[in-house]
């Protein structure tokens, strides 16, 4: 199931049809992308055809040069930043809905954000040809350690605290969440510079429908509902994961319900500051988009839980019901 509807949102997310695409993904005016990689690329793959980016929505594919783009935090500029991993499937990048729509949410609330175009396709455990791909190396998480060094070198002139900056993803971008949020005594690439010299520990995690966590998610469904939840042997919890923030919809069609699940009990095994949030409804891929739902007031719940690990004061303004998404 898990594999069909990968596919069927894949073709969803771009419309349903054949659009052409047009040159790299560029920010709005005003936004500067910046390569991570002063040089060579780390483990590079082989480039098969250049990257390209849908007329009909920001469906980034084909990525090999990682970028980041800094947005700084509008009015009250509270000092924390976010690192932002759109989700994909790490076959592409959902880079506005996933992406910018998030940037234009957290700015607003005073929150930097700095988001990051890594690399795809097959930069993490994904489905490949009809079957489970893990690759050799995970790209992507080289691209997000080295991202938070990056951030934490220029915190002074982008006006951030060092000690107050996390991550957020979806889906795919969820599973770098918890990569990154396990994966901080040592870079997986060999260091480049000054920057991987600084920590590329989170202060913060927050994952909205992670992928690719739980153990047993490539068996088929009568087996799976008699085994336990258990994470896959790449991600490591450990007692210095940072506070974590979780998100998820019972009726998720991509079965990241379990992942979740297993994720939240390896971070309360372990002692981790960790709130969950479980909906009946909401399905997947819903980020930002309005809905009457409940589940759509978690904007809410992630500023309000910001304050309580002490990242937003809690004197901050009240939370605005709309956001302009448009930039």
């Amino acid at each position: 199931m898990h594999k069909l509807f990968l596919s069927t949102l894949l073709l969803a997310l771009a419309g349903g049809t054949a659009h052409a695409q047009t040159a790299v993904w560029q920010p709005s005016a005003g936004h500067t992308q910046l390569p991570i990689w002063p040089g060579k690329v780390p483990d590079a793959l082989p480039i098969t055809k250049p990257e390209s980016v849908g007329k009909d929505w920001a469906r980034i594919e084909s990525v090999s040069q990682p970028t980041m783009t800094f947005y700084a935090a509008q009015g009250r500029n509270t000092g924390v930043a976010v690192v932002v991993f759109p989700g994909g499937g790490y076959q592409i990048l959902a880079m506005d809905l996933e992406g910018t729509d998030i940037c234009a949410w957290l700015v607003s609330r005073g929150i930097a954000c700095v988001l990051l175009k890594y690399r795809v396709p097959d930069s993490g455990p994904t489905w490949k040809n009809d079957r489970r791909y893990y690759p050799k190396v995970q790209t992507a998480l080289q691209d997000a350690q080295r991202t938070l060094g990056l951030v934490r070198q220029h915190a002074a002139e982008w006006k951030i605290d060092p000690h107050k900056i996390g991550v957020i993803g979806f889906s795919a971008g969820g599973h770098l969440v918890a990569a990154v949020s396990t994966h901080f005594d040592r870079r997986t690439y060999p260091p480049v510079d000054a920057a991987d010299q600084l920590s590329s520990r989170p202060d913060f995690a927050i994952a909205l429908y992670p992928g690719h966590l739980w153990l047993h998610e490539d068996e088929d469904r009568a087996t799976r509902l008699q085994t336990d939840l258990r994470l896959r042997p790449d991600i490591r919890v450990r007692p210095d994961t940072p506070p974590t923030f979780l998100l998820q919809a019972e009726n998720d069609p991509t079965d990241t319900i379990e992942g979740s699940l297993a994720y939240y009990v390896a971070l309360q095994k372990a002692g981790v500051p960790t709130e969950m949030h479980l909906y009946a409804q909401g399905g997947h891929a819903f980020a930002l988009r309005p809905t009457p739902l409940p589940i759509g007031r978690w904007p809410e719940l992630t500023e309000r839980w910001l304050r309580t690990i002490g990242m937003l004061e809690a004197d901050q303004a009240p939370i605005r019901d709309k956001v302009d998404i448009s930039q």
